[in-house]
């Protein structure tokens, strides 16, 4: 697994997500993991700088969290209760904490920094090791929209600003992308590689773990996933 979260890229990471951070754009997703927690404990793989654990854990769900970055998880600490919430630091394909969840989640498309195939299947593994009898696996991880990348095309922009611009570029045989943002300002290039993940394929990772799949939504509204919005949110449940 990557960790290219570090040094500056963790400071300002949070500046850099702010629009999309605040508990009024967070509300939605937070109202469905609440829900399936169920008065249970919840764990975030990849918890970060705590965005999204330290607002849940505000309304009354324990969340525990494991971090490859020891800098995020630095900044973390740094907010008001960070230093409460429970951190391992470790990768999220084989790190364990003690005892059971009735939630475990991985958001922001953050499966795809797991750049190969069997780091994401045992992902699922650990995942369903950390739940307890009908707890669930929730993953925010959208699939890539290839109809946007036409014959002899390199890149696909995904950011047009006054301050930023963004691009992925595809390996399409190797299932892997390069997201490339340039600070203008800065004057500074950051990359990340990642691996997508079909939902097929996704489903089936959850199957060898001993997971179903109970719902998935293109969004945290919960709609249903048509021919141009396939989606986003998958719900795995493991068996009673």
């Amino acid at each position: 697994m990557q960790n290219v979260f570090t040094g500056a890229v963790a400071e300002r990471y949070d500046e850099d997500c702010a629009e999309i951070s605040t508990p009024e754009a967070l509300a939605p997703m937070l109202d469905v993991l609440e829900e399936l927690a169920a008065g249970g404990a919840a764990l975030e793989f990849a918890i970060g700088t705590g965005r999204v654990g330290l607002l849940l854990a505000q309304r009354g769900v324990p969340v525990s969290g494991i971090e490859l970055s020891e800098d995020m998880v630095a900044e973390l600490r740094r907010k008001p209760g960070g230093d409460l919430l429970p951190v391992v630091v470790g990768d999220m394909a084989t790190t364990t904490v003690p005892g059971t969840y009735s939630l475990v989640y991985l958001v922001f498309n953050t499966l795809s920094n797991l750049i190969e195939q069997d780091e994401q299947v045992a992902c699922f593994a650990n995942a369903a090791a950390h739940l307890a009898p009908g707890g669930v696996f929730v993953v925010e991880q959208g699939e890539p929209d290839l109809r946007r990348f036409p014959p002899g095309a390199v890149a696909v922009p995904f950011e047009i600003g006054e301050q930023q611009l963004g691009f992925d570029t595809y390996d399409l045989v190797a299932q892997r992308l390069t997201s490339h943002h340039y600070r203008l300002g800065d004057r500074e290039l950051f990359a990340s590689h990642h691996r997508w993940v079909w939902f097929g394929e996704m489903d089936l990772m959850a199957r060898l773990a001993g997971l179903r799949l109970r719902h998935r939504w293109t969004d945290w509204d919960r709609q249903a996933p048509d021919n141009d919005h396939t989606g986003r949110v998958s719900v795995y449940v493991k068996p009673e």
